[in-house]
């Protein structure tokens, strides 16, 4: 059974989804791959506190590493590709071909962009953190401008003033 919520963000409205009590939807809007609100379940704050709790923290600069019990709904490989994600430290990124090699399969690095891609948990699966081969910022579900602004948040930039 799922159930949602929406809170506020720096980064805009989030929409925030549990099945069965875990985690395992954060979407922000106007996302790409943004499934349809009537996938989410009835509104229902309860199953969030934590969440709330550990976004507020990561949103002020208090929490660098989300200890969320999450459940990731995919393909086998793309469940690869998303623990992998959270294995990228907080003010650091990775390449979408250096994770494509850390899981073995260095030609996979569109598979692995295209996984990245359709990550149900933004911002605490942190797939904002990956990055094109030159360096630059690539595709991103929330957009470009979050993206940038979630780096530089992260690197210890401008504080997360919203624009959304």
């Amino acid at each position: 059974m799922k159930t949602h919520t929406v809170i506020d963000s720096p980064y805009g409205a989030l929409t925030l989804v549990a099945e069965d009590g875990a985690l395992c939807g954060l979407y922000m809007t106007d996302q790409r791959h943004r499934p349809s609100e009537e996938t989410f379940g009835a509104r229902d704050a309860r199953p969030f506190a934590e969440a709330e709790e550990q976004l507020e923290a990561y949103f002020t600069g208090g929490l660098k590493d989300f200890t969320l019990g999450l459940r990731l709904n995919g393909t086998p490989f793309q469940r690869t590709v998303w623990e992998q994600l959270r294995k990228i430290p907080y003010g650091e990124t990775r390449t979408y071909g250096e994770l494509a090699a850390a899981l073995g399969n260095p030609a996979a690095s569109r598979a692995v962009g295209l996984a990245n891609g359709r990550n149900p948990v933004g911002i605490i699966v942190p797939c904002h953190r990956v990055i094109g081969a030159s360096g630059g910022l690539t595709g991103y579900g929330g957009g470009l401008e979050r993206k940038r602004r979630l780096l530089d948040f992260e690197r210890g930039g401008a504080g997360p003033d919203s624009l959304f």
